[in-house]
């Protein structure tokens, strides 16, 4: 078993991160993703809420990989927890943690290594990802507003042309 953390502060406000992390897939940064199912989503008595995920990935293995299945002897559970900066409230800290377990074969330490190697360069497309979600949805929100503004003038516009 192989434990890789991380932390990581996003410069925007807890509200805007935990939306894009919900948003998050599919995005350029991990076209591996190509799929995310909420197993289980609530908020607990203290106020958190806890989102549990299973994503679908294609790697593009060979077939002869794929014959092999080692579904059964690769395990990843990995844990994201956001939480407002302590000192300002327009950052979010992001921890997170990978459990790497791989069973059945010799080198399995080897192998646990060599996935927390890959977490760790996929945690920064993640973060990369977590600010292309975040641009979207600003623009997204710029475009409504404008939007709305645009169509609050209309009808003033009109009510104004009649009444000449």
């Amino acid at each position: 078993m192989k434990i890789w953390t991380s932390e990581h502060v996003f410069e925007h406000p807890w509200e805007t991160v935990t939306t894009a992390a919900m948003q998050k897939y599919p995005n350029p940064m991990n076209p591996s993703v190509v799929g995310v199912d909420v197993l289980d989503r609530h908020v607990d008595p203290s106020g958190k809420l806890h989102s549990h995920r299973l994503l679908s990935t294609e790697w593009g293995l060979p077939s002869i990989v794929k014959s092999i299945s080692f579904t059964n002897m690769v395990s990843v559970d990995e844990r994201l927890v956001y939480k407002p900066h302590p000192q300002d409230p327009e950052k979010t800290v992001l921890t997170q943690e990978a459990i790497i377990t791989v069973k059945g074969v010799s080198l399995s330490s080897y192998l646990e290594g060599l996935m927390a190697n890959t977490i760790s360069s996929n945690a920064n497309k993640g973060r990369e990802a977590m600010e292309w979600v975040i641009h979207q949805l600003n623009a997204e929100i710029e475009e409504l507003t404008a939007s709305a503004r645009g169509s609050m003038r209309t009808p003033m516009a009109a009510a104004a042309f009649v009444e000449k």
